[in-house]
């Protein structure tokens, strides 16, 4: 777990130089489009200047963030490392991270996409943010089951047809779920499109880059482990 955590403390900064480059410039967009709708109403004083929630507060939300994916993701891969066929540990470790991103963050957000400031009604913060939770914890369940429907199918149909029937259950419970779930669609009709866009490619962006970093790191980190451990042991024999 301690390696997973470490592999998700670095992903976390990594994915804090893209989110502050990349991302912090279309969240300005969405901020300017809140300005323009409260130009001429009282201005309240943010408890958090913007300096330093697009630096030290996106910071530690990340990290905080990436440490905890990161001692989860060192777990899953305790339990899945030996049953994923012959895949080494960093093969184990990408494919682990590519699933992880498509569980997680891929497939919830075809239902639920971030938005920016000034593009949802406040109000409703708490079903969307019920909803979407509740997309993710589907979309999981589901990943884990199409895993082990995928073990069961391999060894009757071949890994081929295994495989991509126990991906076609997943997408069918998700497309299920995802039509049972409520749709939010509030977005202004006058909202920048541009900044709308930006800023849900840059949220993709942002986690791509932490579950890639993570994956890429975390395996090479077991890997080396599982080396030094072996050369101790052929040492002392």
């Amino acid at each position: 777990m301690v390696r997973g955590m470490l592999a998700g403390l670095a992903a976390a900064a990594l994915a804090w130089v893209f989110a502050y480059f990349v991302g912090e410039p279309a969240l300005d967009g969405g901020i300017a489009y809140e300005d323009m709708l409260a130009a001429g109403a009282a201005a309240e004083e943010p408890m958090v200047t913007r300096g330093v929630q697009s630096t030290v507060g996106l910071l530690v939300a990340l990290v905080v963030y990436g440490v905890a994916v990161g001692g989860i993701f060192a777990i899953v891969f305790a339990a899945a490392y030996g049953r994923l066929g012959r895949l080494s540990a960093r093969a184990t470790a990408g494919v682990l991270a590519l699933v992880g991103y498509v569980a997680v963050i891929g497939v919830p957000f075809l239902k639920y996409p971030s938005n920016p400031p000034a593009s949802s009604a406040d109000d409703t913060i708490g079903l969307r943010s019920g909803t979407f939770v509740l997309m993710v914890v589907f979309s999981v369940l589901a990943a884990a089951g199409a895993a082990l429907l995928a073990r069961r199918l391999v060894a009757r149909l071949g890994t081929w047809n295994g495989v991509l029937l126990a991906v076609l259950a997943y997408v069918v419970v998700v497309v299920v779920v995802g039509a049972l779930l409520p749709t939010v669609a509030e977005t202004p009709a006058d909202f920048p499109a541009a900044v709308l866009y930006d800023f849900r490619m840059s949220t993709l962006g942002l986690h791509a880059v932490l579950w890639g970093v993570l994956g890429l790191l975390f395996g090479a980190l077991v890997e080396r482990g599982t080396r030094r451990a072996g050369a101790e042991v052929a040492a002392g024999s």
